[in-house]
């Protein structure tokens, strides 16, 4: 094992001098620095350019089968401490299974509870998160303490305990890519530890010299008392299934011909009713060999029969794939996750809005707005006479999706759309068509989301014209302008689109309607081929009152 670690240096409030404590089955990497008194339990992975500096603020723990990924800085103040799970004072806590992804900061006194993932970029400092949390992006948390199982979307700026308080609750396909990234990082583990040993490398390369095409590698899994070899699965293959079997998920396995493949008509293989981690390996190779020249895929099954960690491991050519090719659990099973937690799709969440709607649901009630429902019948709609649905007053992301196809199912034949209040100026930053009479759920690039002053919905048709843009765009561009709000675009393309990475072109700087919608419109014409959203920003609050997709691949 690779590990670069030195004793905690001499100072003024610190002269004990104390060293890490690394697990043996923990991987730090040499290009990491852990200082002073670190904790560091079983299967932990340290990933390169981390720093982990227990000099000032110490000591340090950090929870088994936890992820430090690159470029993570963990440091903490001299003063303040934070209570661990095991009641003792610590200036940085982090428990078991949480992901502590590239360039975060966790800053103490900081605690992070088992289960959490803090995303990109995102800074943690003299707070407590709670177990099973999701911080997406670029978020900053300060002086406060987030609940347990809460959300907090990409950009988020949470420094008072109201802000904390009014988050919404994390989604299952936000726990299940959680789940997703530990396993890939749990491959990595295995893989960084057998590339430093000898005689678990050996074998790969003398393999990949006679043969570069070779698929029946003999990996033998390794930092395991109990070795488990297989001639058709790889090393990351069998640390996914015991990954698994430790959370507690039964294995699945399914397969399915070239010609099926493009309909996604897959048949489940033998089931596997393993209880160690050899007969789940051993039902497994079955499978693989009684379907070669077939895709076959793996994933895990929760309790609530819930699909996580789908991924395939053999394709037609025979080839065995490594798990760090896993992606999300697929659309038509339970749902696939755009990298903001909020994608829905059949099976968790809705079943009859878009993933846009659902989103923009979470980001409303992140920001501590209320939602409304209206719906007009044709003749009506023309002269804006709209009709509220039965109130939401609820917080849930959930519970505010089922009252909105409860509307939509009661007002079939008609429009409906989708109402965000701001309840301190009780005025709207959000309208936007979600049903019109054909019964089609409008997604959101179609829809008429708009950003008003007053109550009631602006019908009347844009005086800027664009040849690019629908008229729904225009007016959105206008009502955002109307309400002294900013306007700004971003854009993705289809590979980092599901990881939701997407790239700002700026702030658009418009003095008038249209300059902003020739802006808009140069901005289509640069980024064809991918996706391009537009974005209304409240330059006081410094928070998004609106986010729609304006153009797809």
């Amino acid at each position: 094992m690779a590990v670069r670690s030195t004793a905690a240096p001499p100072t003024p409030w610190s002269r004990s001098l104390a060293e890490a404590e690394i697990h043996e089955t923990a991987f730090v990497h040499s290009f990491s620095n852990i200082i002073g008194d670190v904790h560091i339990g079983a299967n932990v992975i340290v990933a390169p350019g981390t720093s982990i500096r227990a000099d000032e603020g110490t000591p340090f723990y950090i929870g088994e089968n936890t992820n430090i990924q690159d470029g993570v800085v963990i440091h903490g103040l001299e003063q303040g401490r934070v209570i661990g799970d095991d009641s003792n004072e610590y200036s940085v806590w982090v428990g078991k299974n949480a992901s502590i992804t590239h360039m975060a900061l966790i800053h103490g006194p900081a605690y992070v509870g088992e289960n959490s993932f803090i995303g990109f970029r995102s800074t943690v400092f003299n707070s407590r998160i709670g177990a099973g949390c999701i911080v997406m992006m670029h978020a900053l948390i300060q002086d406060v303490e987030i609940p347990p199982g809460k959300y907090v979307p990409s950009g988020s700026i949470i420094t008072t305990q109201q802000q904390a308080d009014r988050l919404s609750d994390v989604q299952d396909q936000d726990q299940e890519f959680a789940h997703h990234v530990i396993g890939i990082n749990q491959a990595l583990r295995a893989g960084y530890l057998c590339a430093a040993d000898n005689k678990c490398i050996a074998p790969i390369r003398d393999k990949n010299a006679k043969s570069y095409t070779s698929n029946k590698l003999n990996v033998i899994e390794i930092g395991r008392s109990s070795e488990v070899a297989s001639n058709s699965l790889g090393a990351e293959t069998i640390d996914q299934l015991r990954y698994l079997l430790e959370q507690g998920y039964k294995i699945g396995s399914e397969h399915v011909d070239q010609r099926r493949f493009r309909t996604g008509s897959w048949t489940s293989c033998k089931p596997i009713e393993a209880r160690t981690l050899g007969e789940a390996v051993a039902a497994l190779e079955t499978c693989l060999a009684d379907h070669s020249g077939e895709y076959v895929r793996l994933f895990g099954i929760d309790a609530g029969r819930r699909r996580v960690l789908e991924t395939i491991i053999q394709r037609p050519d025979g080839a065995v794939q490594a798990s760090t090719s896993f992606k999300a659990p697929a659309s038509q099973t339970n749902g696939s996750y755009n990298g903001n937690g909020s994608s829905y799709s059949n099976g968790s969440g809705s079943g009859r809005l878009p993933a846009e709607t659902v989103q923009q649901i979470s980001q409303l009630l992140a920001g501590g707005y209320k939602i409304g429902t209206e719906h007009v019948d044709e003749r009506r709609f023309r002269t804006g006479s709209w009709n509220s649905c039965k109130p939401i007053e609820s917080t849930s992301a959930n519970e505010v999706v089922s009252a909105l196809e409860e509307c939509i199912e009661s007002h079939q034949g008609e429009y409906v759309r989708l109402i965000g209040i701001d309840p301190k100026a009780k005025r709207r930053v959000l309208e936007t068509i979600i049903q019109r009479p054909n019964g089609q759920v409008a997604p959101s690039g179609s829809q008429r989301s708009v950003v008003s002053s007053s109550s009631s919905s602006s019908s009347g048709t844009a005086t800027a014209t664009s040849t690019r843009l629908s008229s729904e765009v225009v007016d959105q561009v206008r009502q955002v302008l109307a309400g002294g709000y900013k306007l700004s675009i971003e854009h993705v393309d289809q590979r980092r689109f599901r990881t939701g990475s997407w790239n700002s072109t700026g702030p658009i700087s418009a003095n008038s309607e249209r300059d902003a919608i020739a802006a808009v419109e140069s901005t289509l014409a640069e980024y064809a081929g991918e996706y391009v959203r537009l974005i209304g920003i409240d330059p006081k609050a410094k928070r998004r009152v609106l986010e729609t997709i304006i153009q797809r691949p």
